[in-house]
């Protein structure tokens, strides 16, 4: 019994070491995700016992606690954050990657890609596109930001709701214009 509660109360001092390490579990939440994506329910149940079975999900989870969460918790970035993201829309399938400082958007189909980027010292989101740069919103400070108008000059617009269909209203003819 005494060499049972010895390795007991070693593992639970160690756990409660760690606690200030817990991490996003990135892995072990990209293969649920990944499983929860998969054609229909009975599927995605089958996939889900055969990975608890196979110790799919065991090894995931003790990656992300022994491994991916300690370089979290050293570094502040989890390896497997910084993973592509797929988006389904009417227009085509688009891969997102995040980088930390903006995102690359590539439209599957085509190949076709664009950069946003935020500029810390400017607060401005802009759109990078075939060698371009087009500034997009600039925050002003906590409850404005200034946007371009269809006439290219930037007008204020309030983070509210009135503020954002105020901004519609005048952007809409432009956005017409386009389709």
């Amino acid at each position: 019994m005494k060499k049972f509660i010895i390795p007991v109360a070693i593992a639970a001092l160690m756990c409660s070491s760690l606690s200030s390490c817990m991490g996003q579990f990135a892995l072990t939440k990209n293969l649920y995700a990944w499983n929860g994506q998969i054609s229909n329910k009975f599927v995605n149940e089958l996939v889900f016992v055969a990975f608890w079975v196979l110790p799919v999900y065991e090894v995931c989870g003790l990656a992300d606690l022994l491994v991916l969460n300690s370089i979290e918790f050293w570094s502040g970035d989890n390896p497997m954050t910084a993973s592509t993201k797929v988006i389904d829309s009417d227009q085509g399938r688009y891969l997102v990657k995040c980088d930390g400082k903006g995102y690359d958007v590539t439209l599957e189909a085509t190949g076709e890609s664009y950069r946003l980027d935020f500029a810390q010292e400017s607060q401005t989101w802009s759109l990078q596109f075939d060698g371009k740069e087009y500034p997009l919103m600039t925050f002003i400070d906590d409850s404005h930001v200034a946007m371009p108008a269809a006439d290219g000059q930037w007008q204020t617009v309030e983070l509210s709701q009135d503020g954002v269909l105020a901004y519609r209203n005048v952007a809409a003819p432009a956005m017409m214009a386009l389709k």
